[in-house]
Formats: C-alpha cells, sequence, structure tokens
C-alpha cells in the first residue's frame, strides 16, 4: 500500500523541501538501522501480544499508559529533549487520563484472563513491552537526525515501509515457528460476526488503520519530534469511549467523560508550550520578533565576534532559527556552529 506513493515521489522533487541538509549516511548504514528498528517493533508487538493474552483489559490499559512515562525518560537522555512545566504537565496528566479510563474498564473485564503466575507475567511484559514502544520512538526520531538527516516525506515513507516489512516478516516468522499458522482457517470460519469473508475485511481493515496511524506517528517524530507523536496519540486513547457510544451504543459514564477532558487538556498544555518557542524563537508578529524582546533579535552577533564565522569572509551564512525541540531544520554549511551563532542574513 505504501509503496505506490514512495514510487510517485521522486528524489528531486522531495528534496526542494531541504535544499542545504547535510548528506545522509551511506545506504548500508540507513539499511541496517532500519532492520534494527524493524526487529525492535517485531518484539514490542510480541510482548504486547503475550500481555493482552495474559492480562484483563482494563490492567492491560493501565499498566501500557505507562509508555509515555518511559518516553519521557527516553526522550531526555536520547533527543535531548527538554522539559518545561507545561510538557510535564502534559505528560503526567495524559498518563493519568489513560490510566483512569482503564480503571473504568475494569468491570468489563472477564475473570478468566489466567491465575497468578500469568498476570504476573503479563504484568512485567506489558512494562517491557511499553519501554520498548517508548526507546523505538526516541531512536526514530534520532534516526531522522542523525543518520538520515532528512524530514522529507519520501524519507519517512521509506523507514516506514522498511521498518514495517522487517517487523512483518519477525512475525511471520514466529507464527510459523509456533505452528499457529494452521489455526487461521479455524479462526475465519468460526468468526461470529459473518464467518470468512468478514474476518478477512476485519483483519485487512486492522492493518490499513495501523498503517496509517504509524505513518502519522513517523511523520510528526520526523517534523516535530518523538515525544509530541506519543503525546498526540495517547491524546486518542480517551476519544474511544466516545465512538464506542455512537458506534455500539456503549454507556458514557463519569469517569470517561473527565478521562477525556483531561486528554484535552494535557494536549494543550503541550501545544501551548510549542506556541511559547514559537514567540521566543520567532517573535509575537511572526517576522521580525520586535515584540517581548525575542531572541531574534537578541541573539544575534556580527561575524567579527566570532572567530569561526570571521575565518569565512565572503561567505555570508545563512540560517533558519535554530530549535530543537521544534524539530525545525538547519540549513547552511555551518548549521551545528549555527545553532550557537546564529548570524542571520540581513
Amino acid at each position: 500500500m505504501l509503496l505506490i506513493p514512495l514510487l510517485l515521489l521522486t528524489p528531486r522533487a522531495t528534496d526542494a523541501e531541504e535544499p542545504h541538509r547535510p548528506a545522509a549516511a551511506t545506504g548500508k548504514v540507513v539499511a541496517a538501522v532500519c532492520v534494527g528498528l524493524g526487529l525492535l517493533v517485531g518484539c514490542e508487538n510480541l510482548l504486547y501480544s503475550y500481555a493482552m493474552l495474559y492480562l484483563p483489559v482494563s490492567t492491560f490499559s493501565l499498566v501500557s499508559a505507562t509508555q509515555l512515562a518511559f518516553h519521557a525518560v527516553t526522550s531526555r537522555f536520547i533527543n535531548g529533549q527538554r522539559f518545561t512545566a507545561l510538557i510535564l504537565n502534559s505528560v503526567v496528566v495524559l498518563t493519568f487520563s489513560a490510566a483512569l479510563l482503564a480503571v473504568d474498564g475494569g468491570s468489563d473485564d472477564s475473570s478468566g484472563a489466567g491465575n497468578g503466575k500469568r498476570r504476573a507475567l503479563g504484568f512485567v511484559l506489558t512494562l517491557c513491552a511499553s519501554a520498548v514502544y517508548a526507546l523505538t520512538l526516541s531512536l526514530f526520531e534520532m534516526t531522522f537526525e542523525k543518520v538520515i538527516r532528512a524530514r522529507t516525506l519520501r524519507w519517512v515513507l521509506t523507514v516506514q515501509v522498511a521498518t514495517s516489512a522487517v517487523a512483518s516478516w519477525v512475525s511471520v516468522a514466529g507464527m510459523f515457528a509456533s505452528g499457529e499458522w494452521r489455526a487461521i482457517r479455524g479462526e475465519a470460519a468460526a468468526f461470529e460476526h459473518g464467518g470468512t469473508a468478514a474476518y478477512v475485511a476485519t483483519v485487512v481493515g486492522m492493518a490499513v488503520g495501523w498503517q496509517a496511524a504509524t505513518l502519522g506517528a513517523k511523520w510528526l517524530v520526523a517534523r516535530v519530534s518523538s515525544l509530541f507523536a506519543n503525546v498526540t496519540g495517547t491524546l486518542a486513547l480517551p476519544l474511544v469511549p466516545v465512538f464506542a457510544v455512537a458506534m455500539f451504543g456503549d454507556k458514557m459514564t463519569g469517569i470517561k467523560v473527565v478521562a477525556m477532558l483531561m486528554a484535552v487538556w494535557g494536549f494543550l498544555s503541550y501545544v501551548y508550550q510549542h506556541h511559547l518557542e514559537d514567540c521566543r524563537l520567532f517573535g509575537a508578529d511572526g517576522e521580525n520578533g520586535e515584540e517581548n524582546g525575542s531572541s531574534l533579535q537578541k541573539g544575534r552577533r556580527t561575524a567579527a565576534a566570532c572567530s569561526v564565522c570571521s575565518v569565512r569572509t565572503g561567505h555570508r551564512a545563512q540560517a533558519v532559527v535554530p530549535a530543537p525541540d521544534l524539530g525545525v531544520t538547519y540549513q547552511g554549511a555551518l548549521a551545528f556552529h549555527l545553532s550557537s551563532c546564529p548570524n542571520f542574513d540581513e
């Protein structure tokens, strides 16, 4: 499905988005990184699947909410994410929102999820899966920044196709190694919502839906940050009951409403932090940053004041305002130097 838009996007057309980006790593390095990320995604899927087998839905959802907290740690140490009070508020509120939703779903769980040992194993597997998921997102962000060094749609599609293909082969290999592939025909025939045809349509629909969601997350990772992509994905959890009420006639409880409002509040906190960063970097008027004394004016230095810039006589450095937290692309040959010494073209 993703090969069609990938083949339609030529390198010349997409490279226009980032005309001055640094050279990417070699094809072998990029391929090795994609294989490694694909193996991590395959392991994460396996851990989540067994965890759902051993735990009730509410317990699984409650423990899975820790992935945002895990990601706060990995993004700080791997991606250098700068945490502010608003970002911490967003992470905490969204985590409690998902946990509150899981507690509300406890009455819907069946008691036959397994004995104490299986539940303990499911708890450990869910924690491990959450940690691996957080690590994977941070590694994806580092891949776009350090290895590929591009944030175009073509590269996002390439990484998504490569990593998903590796993860799919891991799942297929495990399915055939365990012999569970023999049960597929029986499961399809016994599907209570319409038999084999409905079973196939459901599986295909889930595959397409998850691929679209994962591609959107990768795009947010590339263009903004992995933490922002995770915050956006966590926002969707409390919105599920709204669709359940409309499509399946579920009851909208007060806890679900509170969880949904908490999720929206946490997401808006993160968005407002981005707004403050924009005002700080570009100014409230979006052009010259005159209002509130933006860093565009305060951070400017002349080339003569910098030993690195002064030796490049005859060359005028051009750069956008560096903003690592927002995923803004650096431009120019002295991109890393300009992050500490911005000499802007008049």
